[in-house]
């Protein structure tokens, strides 16, 4: 459900269009499907969909403010259904963008994966933090974001443990099979440092440079992370959408 909510999202996105008007389709489709929007509501929060363009890190609230070519949009979605929660989130480029920002998406989408590969029985939250932040900031220098992390899922919307995208190898809670966490990078092109909108949700970048944010549900199991949400689908309906530009995972 998240992830057919975010091909959704892909499949109507272009300059011109409003975060209202996209939050508004996909509270329609989630609950047309029996589901709940698992974000609305939760701890306050008035929307459907976090979307956070630009310099927004993550915890964007929707709004009437245009999409224009060239802007990059962070989505990230939850569902409850029957009971249990998803979480997964991707970045959309509008059209050209900036090259340095285009190297960013890669880079974050390749970073997410360097997390999932690590998240194998024996291994610790360390092993997944230092993947990421090794390819992400020590590899690249980009500023990996310290105050949001990653987390536990399932019955509740946030579970144990926390998942951070900075560690060290070996640190940290074991990795057991049955384990299920959202893994998700949250990269800036500048500064690590953020700070928060007078809104009290808004994430942004302090120096206002753009920032990528990607996420998955994954589950540790005894033969590998199992990927739970599902970027095909979302990539797919990208290739449909000419308003979209294709990120390539940066190797």
């Amino acid at each position: 459900m998240v992830s057919d909510t975010l091909a959704l999202v892909a499949s109507l996105l272009k300059p011109g269009m409003t975060g209202t008007e996209l939050d508004q389709k996909a509270e329609e489709f989630i609950r047309d499907q029996g589901a709940k929007p698992a974000f609305k509501g939760y701890g306050g929060f008035p929307a459907t969909l976090c979307i956070s363009p630009n310099e927004q890190v993550v915890h964007g609230i929707p709004n009437d403010q245009v999409f224009l070519e060239g802007d990059i949009v962070s989505v990230d979605c939850g569902v409850e259904l029957n009971g249990f929660f998803g979480d997964a989130a991707y970045t959309f480029a509008l059209g050209e963008i900036d090259p340095e920002v285009e190297q960013l998406l890669s880079v974050t989408r390749a970073s997410l994966y360097k997390g999932i590969e690590a998240a194998r029985v024996g291994n610790k939250i360390g092993d997944i933090s230092y993947a990421i932040q090794n390819f992400a900031e020590r590899q690249h220098g980009y500023g990996i974001v310290r105050e949001l992390v990653g987390h536990g899922l399932g019955r509740s919307l946030h579970e144990a443990p926390e998942v951070p995208n900075f560690g060290r190898k070996g640190k940290g809670e074991l990795l057991k099979p049955g384990l299920v966490i959202a893994i998700e990078p949250m990269v800036n092109l500048g500064t690590r440092r953020v700070k928060q909108y007078s809104d009290g949700w808004t994430i942004k970048s302090r120096d206002k440079k753009a920032s990528a944010h990607f996420e998955h549900t994954i589950c540790v199991t005894k033969k590998g992370p199992d990927i739970l949400s599902d970027h095909e689908r979302v990539e797919a309906a990208i290739k449909k959408n000419p308003n979209i530009r294709e990120i390539a995972i940066k190797n």
